[in-house]
């Protein structure tokens, strides 16, 4: 069988050179950013949505369409405290999720504009300083539906979504992904594995129909002091369930802090002969839904996860500022990235 050749060789070139030098760095939360900016109805509606039927307020996935410069200037200030890699403005730019806006048939324009909006901003800083060259990470989120787990306690055998549907939802947003000009598709915030299954066939198929392959990063995430994800599996049982994707890295994101991701992360990086990534909370939410752990704090934590050498990217989800991300950029500067484990032998 012929393997599909890489899309834009250079540019995957570049990423694995750096990749090899150093820790890289992708950026924090987008979420947080735009809550901080406290938008109303109004701004998410743009002129282009003033007569919508429904409210959109807090789709933050809109915003790559009504307020592209708010998005674009969020990517800067990630990139200007140090971040390598910045991930699109898509975690729920699907039309599973975008249902529940009655924009469902737009999930694939709004993950071209949000791609397009990251290429463009990574061109520019990367052109203002060629050392350091930037990426873009086109993020598949979960999507608010799982296939392995029925919604309905009195009725298990239900599910909500099918393998099928997934597959068409994923492969539209990888499609826009694609054409805009994402450098590495990631799979990520995955609490359901088989869901994880159905955006890896899409990506598969996405790359099969173009005869060419991106990097692809996948991200599962623990939820609860349990040490699973919540369709049940520890973080071994997770890499070995989706490593038939050869992944260039895999790793856990979202839903604990630092402190309580490491072990999870330790435990992936002993098995995995991929790369390591990490994106962790910043803290666990307090009373009101908030994250309270400073940026000095988390990157001490952080700053543990490379000099144990334990990843080969590091980031922040929750509650994540350019401030988090710069210390954290700082904290690993100094350290080399995981050396991969030796694959076995057939």
């Amino acid at each position: 069988m012929t393997l599909i050749p890489w899309h834009d060789h250079e540019r995957v070139n570049s990423l694995m050179r750096q990749l090899q030098q150093r820790i890289l760095v992708l950026d924090g939360a987008m979420g947080t950013m735009i809550q901080a900016e406290k938008l109303g109805e109004n701004d998410y509606r743009g002129q282009r949505f003033a007569e919508h039927p429904d409210d959109l307020k807090g789709n933050n996935d809109v915003l790559s369409l009504t307020r592209p410069e708010l998005i674009a200037d969020i990517h800067r200030r990630f990139l200007d405290a140090g971040c390598d890699l910045v991930e699109t403005n898509t975690f729920n730019a699907n039309r599973i999720s975008q249902a529940d806006y009655a924009l469902e048939d737009l999930a694939g324009e709004i993950n071209l504009a949000s791609a397009t909006l990251a290429r463009q901003v990574c061109d520019e800083v990367t052109a203002a300083n060629p050392d350091q060259p930037r990426f873009v990470v086109g993020v598949i989120g979960p999507t608010n539906r799982t296939a392995s787990i029925s919604p309905d306690v009195s009725n298990p055998g239900y599910r909500a979504v099918t393998f099928g549907d997934l597959v068409e939802t994923y492969r539209e947003a990888v499609r826009g992904l694609l054409d805009g000009g994402a450098d590495v598709l990631m799979i990520e915030t995955i609490f359901d594995t088989l869901n994880a299954k159905a955006a890896i066939f899409a990506v598969q198929d996405e790359f099969e129909a173009r005869q060419a392959r991106w990097p692809l990063l996948i991200s599962g995430t623990i939820t609860d002091a349990s040490g699973r994800t919540l369709s049940g599996q520890t973080p071994e049982a997770f890499y070995y369930s989706i490593a038939h994707a050869a992944p260039l890295a895999v790793g856990f994101n979202c839903a604990l802090g630092a402190d309580q991701l490491k072990p999870h992360v330790r435990a992936l990086a002993r098995v995995a002969d991929c790369l390591v990534t990490a994106h962790p909370n910043a803290g666990l939410p307090n009373e009101f839904g908030e994250y309270d752990e400073s940026p000095e704090q988390m990157a001490s934590v952080v700053k543990s996860y490379a000099s144990e050498g334990l990843v080969n990217v590091i980031g922040g989800c929750c509650g994540t500022t350019p401030d988090h991300l710069r210390a954290i950029a700082e904290a690993v500067a100094s350290h080399a990235p995981r050396r991969m484990r030796e694959r076995e032998a057939a």
